[in-house]
């Protein structure tokens, strides 16, 4: 696994449509997904030590954003051919087993990803009530460990975001395992 860091922040990129089948066998699109004041769009896996050690964190903010008019969606584009734990059926079991507060989607073809430029797990990407980018940054300062008292960076850019339509000016990237491409589309 490859250690990946997000790219800068591109202010007010629009987010890209999708339309992708969820563990519970919904298909969802962007406009069915994002709140009132905004939306996260975050790329994550099962395997991933990265999103492992962060992921009641995740959930944490996740429910705490709703309440600020962000709603949030996770997405899983690796490979599971060359991964199994990122099979949708164990997307499935994940899912259930922590109670994911929000959708958690299959990019099989994999375009989702390169259309958004996610390049590691965790990716996160803000966008405002208009669905332009507004943060491109990481969780908080935690990496294959969990720190319990960290700055929670997303989770305040966010809060930002719902109330002031911008998201902070300095971002610090996410750091994860690489997205898991296939070889078929490198």
């Amino acid at each position: 696994m490859a250690q990946t860091e997000s790219l800068v922040c591109n202010f007010g990129r629009p987010a890209p449509e999708f339309r992708l089948t969820g563990v519970d066998g919904k298909i969802r699109t962007l406009e069915d997904v994002r709140g009132k004041n905004g939306l996260l769009v975050m790329f994550i896996c099962n395997h991933c030590p990265y999103v492992k050690a962060v992921r009641r964190h995740i959930i944490r903010d996740a429910r705490e954003l709703e309440g600020h008019g962000i709603n949030s969606v996770a997405i899983m584009s690796n490979d599971p051919e060359e991964y199994a734990e990122d099979s949708f059926d164990n997307m499935k079991k994940v899912a259930a087993e922590f109670q994911y507060p929000f959708p958690y989607l299959y990019d099989e073809t994999q375009e989702i990803a390169k259309a958004y430029g996610a390049v590691c797990t965790p990716d996160f990407f803000g966008y405002d009530k208009d669905l332009k980018l507004q943060y491109r940054g990481r969780l908080d300062a935690s990496r294959k460990d969990t720190l319990p008292n960290a700055r929670r960076d997303l989770f305040e850019a966010m809060k930002q975001v719902a109330q002031t339509g911008q998201g902070p000016k300095d971002q610090i990237p996410s750091i994860g395992c690489s997205i898991k491409w296939k070889k078929s589309n490198p």
